[in-house]
């Protein structure tokens, strides 16, 4: 008898119609479960209105990369044929790595990709965590690229053959941004607290700890100037927020005297001298750099002497295509070209902080603001450089100097910018913050009152 209802059980079931499959667009939100489950959720999420990017802001990026693009081209073809290249060799590889650059932008703009992503532990702790190791990896024999006594650079490639070379420092810079503005997103209310700051100045110790053995000073300012920012931002407390900067550029000018005194930091000497005896002749070699800067910038005039006629580019200006590509600006196309640029990078700063400010949350709006402060100060920083109002730093120029890995993360920030401007919202359709109990009591007061009007007049 088993037997037999065992084998009519199985009749049964083979009788059965089979089940159908789900529909694809079940599947498909099925697939995306584990996507769902990393996007913390956000009280403004409901309310947020996915709508077109920021075109000024997109314009501003786009007209800034072609000028670029054109003057790094006129800067750096006389180093490339001295280099025994094509005289487009830097160019075509600038190119190169921009359209790379400009498909992660689009992508990150695009509807397919939130930023509210980046806000979860996973990806803002995972993301420091690969900065940290690729900042070790600098050090190393193999991948390690020492240039100048900076090893500040990664190499991709085999042992005979580089394909390309990668600068860690510019990615730790947008995992310390994501980093920041996560934490103080979720953890805002403890920022005001005894012992709320230590968690950042942990964050900020390793970062900038790491980017100074390089030696990479001009790293080092920047991550803790965008630190220092979104903590104000973010609403720390003054009370320990000021003596927290105060204590920390005592800390900075400690650490630079030891290495200086006792570590191989006489570059540092070197670059103040050129700084403040740039003329002098017993700086002329270590001034060499300085000094052709001045020298383009003082020929170029008001007008400049034409697209493609700087005379300082062949040759005597080292790094012209790089850090000293603004000076060939203000040699080819004058005055007014060198505030064109200005104005540009000003009006992109400009519209940064509008998208920052219209953002839908507090995530948004930080990761924005560090982002546009990024730019803005590495821009005026280089430009400082270049004009020798500061020592040389060794910074580069945002979508004009070389380099291929800080145009990729150049524009990969930019696009994170549009994507948060995507689902942004002028002030008058911004959602207001969910109302206290006191203001609910005060409505159905007044509506209690109304109700009671209505009813004497019937």
């Amino acid at each position: 008898m088993p037997k037999q209802q065992s084998q009519q059980n199985a009749k049964a079931q083979k009788k059965q119609p089979k089940q159908q499959k789900a529909p694809k667009q079940k599947r498909l939100a099925n697939n995306k479960t584990w996507f769902k489950a990393l996007m913390p959720k956000s009280r403004y999420l409901e309310n947020i209105r996915i709508g077109e990017i920021d075109l000024p802001f997109l314009f501003l990026v786009l007209v800034l990369l072609v000028f670029g693009m054109i003057m790094m081209y006129s800067a750096s073809y006389a180093w490339a044929i001295h280099d025994n290249n094509p005289q487009d060799f830097y160019f075509k590889k600038q190119l190169f790595m921009a359209a790379i650059g400009l498909v992660v932008m689009m992508y990150l703009s695009s509807r397919k990709f939130d930023y509210h992503i980046l806000r979860s532990p996973l990806v803002a702790n995972g993301l420091f965590v690969i900065c940290i190791l690729l900042m070790i990896l600098v050090h190393t024999k193999f991948f390690g690229v020492t240039d100048n006594g900076a090893s500040r650079w990664i190499r991709i490639g085999t042992a005979t053959k580089t394909f390309f070379t990668f600068q860690p420092s510019e990615l730790m810079k947008l995992a310390v941004i994501i980093i920041f503005s996560a934490m103080i997103s979720a953890n805002h209310q403890k920022l005001k607290e005894k012992g709320g700051l230590l968690p950042y100045i942990v964050i900020l110790a390793i970062a900038a700890g790491f980017t100074v053995v390089q030696p990479h000073l001009s790293g080092t300012i920047i991550i803790c100037a965008i630190a220092v920012t979104l903590l104000y931002v973010g609403g720390a407390n003054m009370k320990s927020f000021i003596p927290l900067v105060i204590g920390g550029i005592a800390l900075i000018t400690v650490v630079a005297f030891i290495l200086y005194k006792y570590a191989d930091y006489s570059y540092i000497k070197n670059r103040i001298d050129s700084w403040l005896y740039t003329f002098d002749d017993a700086n002329r070699d270590i001034a060499w750099q300085t000094r052709n800067s001045l020298i383009a910038i003082g020929s170029g005039g008001v007008f400049g002497l034409g697209l493609g006629n700087s005379r300082q580019k062949f040759l005597y200006l080292p790094e012209s295509q790089n850090d000293f590509v603004f000076a060939i600006v203000c040699e080819e196309l004058g005055f007014l070209g060198a505030a064109v640029v200005i104005i540009l990078f000003l009006m992109l700063i400009f519209r940064g902080f509008k998208i920052a400010e219209n953002a839908p949350d507090k995530f948004g709006m930080l990761l924005v603001t560090g982002l546009t402060v990024q730019i803005g100060l590495q821009a005026l920083l280089n430009i400082a450089v270049v004009s020798n109002a500061i020592p040389n730093t060794g910074i580069s120029l945002p979508f004009f100097s070389y380099g291929g890995t800080a145009l990729i993360i150049q524009l990969l920030e930019m696009g994170l910018i549009l994507n948060v401007s995507r689902q942004s919202m002028p002030d008058k359709e911004q959602p207001d913050a969910a109302p206290s109990e006191q203001s609910r009591e005060i409505e159905l007061a007044k509506k209690q009152l109304g109700q009671n009007a209505r009813s004497r007049k019937k």
